[in-house]
Order: C-alpha cells, then sequence, then structure tokens
C-alpha cells in the first residue's frame, strides 16, 4: 500500500471516455481513486453506484472521480451503460497500475486463496499527493465516506 502524504505514482489507463487519462491531467484539481475486482459483480456495482449518486457532490468540490480494475474497456463499457455510470472507468488489464499502487495482492475467498485486486481508494491532493487512503474497503456508505472526508480537509 502506497502511505499518505507521498506522490501519487503517475500513470496513464485507457478510459471509457475513448481516450487515454494521465493522472497529471488532474493536477490542480482532487482525484478520487478507487481500485476494485470485478465490473458488474455485487459488491462492485454497490460501490460504483454510491460513487455515481454523490458524483454531483464530488464535482461542486473540484473533485474527479476513477474506478479502475483489470477488465477491459469493452467491459466497462457495458457496466457503465447498464448503471448509466456518470463518471470514466479506467482499463488496466495487464495490472501495471494495481501494480504500482500495490492494490494486486492475495486474497482469501471460501478457504481459497488466489491473486486479485483489494479494494482500494486513494484520495489524492492538487498537487499530486496522496491525502488519505483507505485499504480493504467495506463498500458498504463508502463513498459518503470519502465524500465526507472531503469535505472536511476542505473546511480546515
Amino acid at each position: 500500500m502506497i502511505k499518505e502524504n507521498t506522490k501519487a505514482p503517475i500513470f496513464k489507463l485507457p478510459s471509457t471516455n475513448k481516450t487515454n487519462y494521465s493522472l497529471k491531467d488532474s493536477i490542480g484539481k482532487y482525484v478520487v481513486i478507487y481500485f476494485y475486482p470485478k465490473d458488474d459483480t455485487p459488491g462492485c456495482t454497490l460501490e460504483t453506484n454510491d460513487f455515481n449518486k454523490l458524483i454531483s457532490k464530488f464535482k461542486k468540490l473540484g473533485c474527479d472521480v476513477y474506478g479502475v480494475s483489470k477488465d477491459s474497456l469493452k467491459s466497462h463499457n457495458k457496466f457503465k451503460e447498464k448503471y448509466k455510470i456518470k463518471f470514466d472507468l479506467l482499463a488496466d488489464e495487464d495490472l501495471k497500475v494495481l501494480k504500482k499502487y500495490k492494490v494486486w495482492g492475495k486474497k482469501k475467498f471460501m478457504g481459497r486463496e488466489f491473486m486479485g485486486t483489494i479494494r482500494s481508494t486513494y484520495l489524492i491532493g492538487k498537487k499530486g499527493k496522496i491525502i488519505k487512503v483507505w485499504e480493504n474497503v467495506k463498500v458498504k456508505d463508502h463513498a459518503k465516506e470519502v465524500l465526507e472526508t472531503l469535505n472536511n480537509l476542505l473546511k480546515k
């Protein structure tokens, strides 16, 4: 896991907006990057829909939101269309960014061990520094917690 108060690793990934998104594009804004295991699965759908419901509040605070998984753009586009998601999803099929952010690792499910995406969220500041990290995210109310954290930051 990358530590808070360190520079966020720069990356470039294919986006559902038909361009490549680079973290450099968001310098001067706050950015939420959440890493999730798989499109259209129960937990990931709930998390994405929760961010989607709050997207206008994030935007009002000058914050972009991006979801990242190892799914293909084709999968992301279907997922985005199905749930009318109003922000971009980024495809990391070769796991470069997942590994850079140290969210690709050993997971356990029903007694089985396997490699997968560890659900994690990063709040990145206007100058590209990591402000807050959430590891092993529990989906319920997570998007709301991220928004509250950003709100509290801006009140200081």
